[in-house]
C-alpha cells in the first residue's frame, strides 16, 4: 500500500460514513465507512514507518599478511 491508496481508502470511507444516506438490507454503510477509514489510517501509518527505514552498509578492506591479497568485505542491514 502506498500513501495515495491509503488516502483514497480514508476518503472513500469518509464518504460512505458521513455523506451517503442509503438503506441497504444487512449492510451498514456507516460501519463499512469506518472500517475503510481505519484500514486507510493503518495503511498510512505503515507506509510512513516503512519510509523511515534505512539501509546501513559497512565495508572493510583487509590485506592478508601471508599472500598480500586485499580482501574487501561489505555488510548491510536494515535500520529503523
Amino acid at each position: 500500500m502506498r500513501i495515495g491508496s491509503a488516502i483514497v481508502l480514508i476518503a472513500l470511507g469518509a464518504i460512505l460514513a458521513f455523506a451517503v444516506e442509503a438503506e441497504i438490507p444487512y449492510i451498514s454503510l456507516d460501519l463499512v465507512g469506518y472500517i475503510l477509514i481505519g484500514a486507510g489510517v493503518i495503511g498510512l501509518i505503515w507506509v510512513l514507518l516503512a519510509s523511515q527505514r534505512t539501509r546501513v552498509t559497512q565495508s572493510r578492506t583487509v590485506q592478508d599478511p601471508n599472500t598480500g591479497e586485499t580482501v574487501r568485505r561489505s555488510e548491510s542491514h536494515e535500520g529503523l
